[in-house]
């Protein structure tokens, strides 16, 4: 999944307008922010598999340390305690957790069964909705609309660029997420990986768009 995670991280305002957009969009995909370091260094592993699902093309081969449902347990209580420790915030920080482990969760429904458990153990689980690309984007494209809603209905730009910023974002991931459902096969699993550190991009874009927008009253 891939917007579907984003529209997460902008429902996140909804629930509690002190986490900066930047911020829940590191939450949500810090686990895909931390896979293609990780595949760089050679400690996990993907491939480019044409029909492995009718969606992707990506085998996930071996990802424990990034994906697996221990380590997202370790990655969210890591990740809303250094958060904890900065705000001071406890249920901002509960939130937080949540939206780490909301990837896991996301993954669980498209991925097949190739997400494991821990990374001592053969079990892996995954619903298979990658094995329909009608129904994966009807899920998807709906999560993300309704992200996108929830954003604006609880932030308002404090000037023109602050709208400008916000809906260049949505048509950017929209337009990515067309890409690469239509575009050309990536070369090679290490060509995904350096193409994933990007989102980085996307997490400073998060930041700069919400300081130039103001929540709206509760």
């Amino acid at each position: 999944m891939f917007i579907g995670h984003f529209a997460v991280g902008l429902s996140a305002k909804k629930f509690d307008n002190s986490i900066s957009l930047g911020t829940a969009f590191i939450a949500v995909q810090f686990l895909d922010l931390l896979w293609p370091v990780l595949v760089l260094l050679g400690i996990e592993h993907v491939e480019v598999d044409p029909g492995n699902t009718a969606f992707t093309p990506l085998h996930f081969v071996h990802y424990p340390y990034s994906h697996s449902f221990l380590f997202t347990c370790f990655w969210s209580i890591l990740f809303a305690t250094f958060y904890f420790l900065r705000t001071r915030k406890l249920n901002s920080s509960i939130i937080i957790a949540l939206l780490v482990l909301s990837h896991w969760v996301l993954d669980l429904i498209t991925h097949t069964t190739d997400l494991p458990i821990t990374p001592w153990s053969d079990l892996k689980m995954g619903l298979g909705l990658w094995n329909s690309i009608i129904f994966t984007i009807i899920v998807e494209v709906s999560l993300f609309l309704l992200g996108t809603y929830l954003y604006v209905k609880s932030t308002t730009p404090s000037n023109r660029k602050g709208k400008i910023l916000f809906w260049s974002l949505i048509i950017f991931l929209l337009f990515t997420y067309v890409s690469n459902i239509v575009g050309p096969l990536p070369p090679s699993g290490k060509d995904v990986a350096l193409v994933a550190i990007s989102m980085w991009l996307l997490v400073g874009w998060g930041y700069w768009i919400d300081s130039n927008r103001v929540s709206k009253p509760a």
